[in-house]
């Protein structure tokens, strides 16, 4: 039963912060799926982005519907999504655990930086 708490409290965190903010995934869910889930980062990453997927929709259909979307950047981006996510995710089975933290590290840096900036 605390396992399940641990998982739901989690998950919460991760919704509340992907409707929030538009990611949640890396941000959040990554880092807790390692320190307390003991997950190692190839299947956090991995797992990451399957928990998104049903929490990116649910919030996209409430944007979409409540929003003004730029429909056209949209698609323009998905697309190049796909194809990068596709890249990523053959890519993540051949990155070393430590050299996943680096990378994973250095673009959370650069985000930050980046908002406040």
């Amino acid at each position: 039963m605390k396992n399940n708490i641990k998982y739901a409290l989690i998950g919460v965190i991760t919704g509340f912060v992907n409707g929030l903010f538009g990611s949640g995934g890396g941000t959040v869910l990554v880092p807790c799926m390692e320190k307390f889930l003991k997950t190692i980062p190839q299947k956090a990453h991995a797992s990451a982005i399957a928990v998104i997927l049903p929490l990116s929709v649910i919030s996209a259909v409430l944007y979409i519907g409540k929003l003004d979307v730029d429909i056209k950047s949209l698609l323009y981006v998905s697309c190049g999504g796909i194809i990068g996510g596709f890249i990523g995710a053959k890519l993540l089975g051949k990155i070393s655990s430590k050299y996943l933290h680096i990378v994973f590290g250095l673009c959370m840096l650069a985000g930050a930086i980046r908002m406040i900036w």
